[in-house]
């Protein structure tokens, strides 16, 4: 989970996957990377464990490991420097720290003094190191009075991976209400915490129903350090500094988000109105691929301040907004963007 980085100087233990760029730590070569090259070089191997969820160790693929490299150890690891960063930063002067957080991803390796505190399994306990893990740079933060200068951001890439079986053991919803998970073109899949800390500026407790996208932390660090976005960089990227601000909007900062499942199914957001171009999940949850039948609905609407679990479909029933959203949808394919030139 993305929460904010270090410059150089400050480690991120990472792996380094197939292709030989940093990578999850669930992939094939396994290192600890500082400034730009490996502490150690992945001398030895590791065999491949299975997910948690089937008795394993946590879910890893076999391949190469650097000399005293233990997954567990990663999540602290990251946690420690980030601290100790911002325990030398100084009041006053600028700094920038993204701080890519290994869990709650595969493999799931909360330390001992986590272990069954969720209630909701290793996954449940991961989750509950992230947010404490979290709480240690905000301390961090407060402690070095650096707090009332440093706009924090906490986020996820995606929705969990949270089976039906999961939910059924743990009568827990990591997804909430949402329909599927993680990989799929449903909400489950896309819709992510997004929490801002910035006091004195954001005002604490308050929410916001705007729609907004990960895609957008480009133009509003550019905005924050008053720097232009050339032409070509952002497409998709739009400023949100004055929805973390509470400023109240003459029109929404985005006129719609695209999505796209695992398999590469697009989908578009608008207001309320959810498209998709295809049947079924088209990510991990069933069903995957439903083919249309004749007369039927080619893919998929569904209003989501009514819907928000996404089990009425409205295709047939709103043949104008599907043809709207269709087309919004193959002009921003077309031109390669959404933000205006």
């Amino acid at each position: 989970m993305p929460l904010a980085d270090a410059g150089r100087g400050v480690a991120a233990l990472l792996e380094q996957g197939r292709d030989r760029q940093p990578s999850r730590l669930d992939e094939q070569r396994r290192v600890a990377v500082e400034d730009d090259r490996p502490t150690a070089a992945p001398s030895g191997t590791i065999a491949a464990s299975e997910m948690r969820r089937k008795g394993g160790g946590g879910f890893w693929r076999a391949g190469a490991v650097a000399p005293g490299f233990r997954h567990v150890d990663v999540l602290p690891t990251l946690a420690d420097r980030a601290v100790a960063l911002l325990r030398k930063q100084t009041a006053g002067k600028p700094f920038f720290l993204y701080l890519a957080l290994s869990a709650p991803h595969t493999p799931w390796m909360p330390t001992a003094d986590f272990r069954g505190k969720s209630g909701a399994g290793y996954y449940g306990d991961f989750v509950a190191q992230v947010d404490a893990s979290v709480g240690r740079v905000l301390r961090a933060l407060d402690e070095a009075k650096l707090a009332g200068d440093t706009l924090v951001l906490f986020t996820s890439d995606n929705g969990a991976h949270w089976l039906p079986s999961d939910i059924e053991q743990w009568r827990h919803r990591a997804n909430d209400g949402l329909r599927g998970q993680k990989a799929d073109i449903w909400d489950g899949g896309h819709r992510v915490p997004f929490l801002a800390r910035w006091p004195g500026r954001v005002r604490a407790g308050s929410t916001s129903n705007e729609l907004i996208c990960l895609t957008d932390l480009l133009a509003t660090a550019a905005a924050l350090v008053g720097a232009k976005l050339p032409a070509d960089a952002g497409e998709d990227s739009f400023d949100i500094l004055p929805v973390l601000l509470g400023k109240q909007l003459g029109k929404p900062v985005h006129e719609a988000v695209v999505h796209h499942s695992a398999d590469g199914t697009f989908g578009i957001r608008q207001g309320p109105w959810k498209l998709a171009l295809a049947l079924g999940s088209h990510g991990f949850s069933a069903p995957q691929n439903v083919k249309p039948t004749p007369g039927g609905p080619q893919g998929q609407l569904y209003n989501l301040d009514d819907d928000p679990g996404e089990q009425n479909n409205l295709w047939l029933q709103k043949p104008d907004v599907m043809r709207r959203l269709t087309a919004l949808l193959d002009r921003y394919r077309s031109e390669g963007r959404s933000r205006p030139k």
